[in-house]
Order: C-alpha cells, then sequence, then structure tokens
C-alpha cells in the first residue's frame, strides 16, 4: 500500500469518526450527519455571526472566510491541540465585539486562558471525555474545523457546562486541575493567578455560547432578536448569553434590552429580519 493510499484511509476513518459524532451531537441520522458536514465542507450555508457596528470584527470574519487550505488546515491543527491551542483557536475564531455604549461582548482579559483552564480542569477530572491524541490529530489534518467541532463536542459543552457552576468552587477545581502532574496544566498556573475570574470566565462564556449555538441554528451572544410573546412582545433586545443542557440547543437565552436584562425561554424571540443567523447547513 502507498503512502498515499494510506494517507487516504486514515482520512476515511478519521471523516466517519467526525460525522458518528456529529450524529450524536444532533441525535440525527449518520447519513444526515454526513451531509450536514458535507454542505459544511463545500461551503453551503456559510455560518455568520453578528457584528453590529464592529467594523474590525467584520473584517476579522472577512478574512477567515479568505484563508488557503494551507491556513485552514494550521488552523484546525491549533483547534485540535488541547487544552491551549483550542482555546487560542476559538478565542480567535470568535473576536471581541465592540459596542457603542454598551458593555462589549467575547471580551475579558484572560478568557483565553480560562477556555484552557476549562479544558484542563475536564482532563482532569473525566480522563475519558477528551478526544484521543490520534483522534485529534487525524481530524486536525482535515482542514474542516466543523469536523474538530465534532469530536469535541462533548468536551466543548461540558466547558460550557462548568461556567454554570458558583466561580469559587470553579476556581477550587482549577487549583486542583493545575496542581496535577499534567505539564500543561501546571503551565496555566501563572495566569490563572493573575486573572480576575469573573471578568475571563464572562469572556469564555459568550465563546463557547457561540460555539454551541453552531449546529441548531441559535442565536449566539450579540444577536439582536424581537420578543415574541409576553408583555414585552413587540421589543427588540440583545443576546448575551445561552442557558444549555446536556444536550440539545438552549432552553433560554439572557438577554439586555433598554434599561433591563432579563431571562425568557427560547420559543419566545426571534431573529429580527436584518440580522444575521447562525445557520446549520441544510
Amino acid at each position: 500500500m502507498s503512502g498515499k493510499q494510506h494517507r487516504r484511509s486514515v482520512s476515511d476513518r478519521a471523516r466517519r469518526r467526525a460525522i458518528r459524532a456529529l450524529a450524536a451531537r444532533l441525535g440525527v441520522a449518520y447519513s444526515v450527519a454526513a451531509r450536514l458536514l458535507t454542505a459544511r465542507q463545500v461551503g453551503v450555508a456559510p455560518v455568520r455571526f453578528p457584528t453590529g457596528t464592529d467594523k474590525h470584527r467584520a473584517w476579522l470574519f472577512a478574512m477567515r472566510e479568505q484563508r488557503t487550505l494551507d491556513l485552514r488546515v494550521r488552523d484546525t491543527r491549533l483547534a485540535a491541540d488541547l487544552p491551549l491551542g483550542r482555546a487560542a483557536h476559538l478565542t480567535e475564531r470568535f473576536p471581541r465585539l465592540r459596542q457603542t455604549g454598551a458593555t462589549d461582548l467575547y471580551a475579558g482579559e484572560g478568557r483565553q486562558a480560562a477556555l484552557a483552564l476549562l479544558y484542563a480542569v475536564l482532563a482532569h477530572e473525566k480522563p475519558a471525555l477528551p478526544p484521543s491524541a490520534e483522534s485529534l490529530g487525524w481530524v486536525g489534518e482535515l482542514g474542516e474545523e466543523a469536523a474538530v467541532d465534532s469530536l469535541c463536542a462533548a468536551l466543548d459543552r461540558a466547558a460550557r457546562l462548568l461556567l454554570d457552576e458558583d466561580v469559587w468552587r470553579l476556581c477550587t477545581r482549577i487549583e486542583a486541575a493545575i496542581g496535577s502532574d499534567s505539564d500543561r496544566a501546571r503551565a496555566l498556573a501563572p495566569e490563572f493567578r493573575a486573572m480576575v475570574p469573573r471578568k475571563a470566565f464572562g469572556g469564555a462564556r459568550q465563546i463557547l455560547d457561540a460555539l454551541l449555538a453552531v449546529p441548531y441554528g441559535a442565536h449566539p451572544p450579540g444577536s439582536q432578536v424581537r420578543i415574541v410573546t409576553g408583555e414585552r412582545a413587540g421589543e427588540t433586545a440583545l443576546v448575551v448569553g445561552a442557558h444549555w443542557q446536556h444536550q440539545g440547543p438552549p432552553t433560554h437565552y439572557r438577554l439586555q434590552t433598554e434599561g433591563a436584562s432579563l431571562i425568557l425561554e427560547a420559543s419566545c424571540i426571534a431573529v429580527l429580519d436584518d440580522e444575521p443567523l447562525v445557520t446549520a447547513p441544510a
């Protein structure tokens, strides 16, 4: 067997693993997940995220869409490198959203370190949860971040759910992880000591909210939506966060309106006509 044939067969196995992971994540048949992944790879129904008036964020997204295959492969290699590489990849992929007269989203100094620390906690407490190094290595060579996302779906969701805990309890778990025998976890200790947890965790939470929203066509932080039921029906609001269960789309959203913060069920809001949606390919 030639090297080229061997590489192709390994890539096929990596693709099948990515399809199975996506099928399990969405609760759909293998054939449906295969079509979804293929659609993403050929650029059908590209995922779009809100930019508001932030021209710099819009420019960053435009530059990502124009990446060469070589740059895409480098990026997916980074995305598959746990915990540090994936944290860096996600922080770059979901940049700060600057808002005029309001608090910036996807922000907070230390958010990249916070993401890495979340993955370190899970690797320490649940060593069977992160995908194997072999699987990550081969999927990282595909040049498709959707494939890496599918493989890391359970890990990413678990990381997001950690952020629903009391912040100081979470910090205690981080302390235990960086005190473990893992060289990568211990390397994060200086950044953890310099971190302001509430600020760093806020940015990390919104990054993971946006990541998890992709396959469900959900509303990432920064989306402008309209409230469609209840006393506030007809009002517009800004999505600043989402509430997740162990599987499925978000059940509720955290919203900001003029002078009020509220939490509503997902069925109570709809995206504005002129607001880009995060959509999974059909």
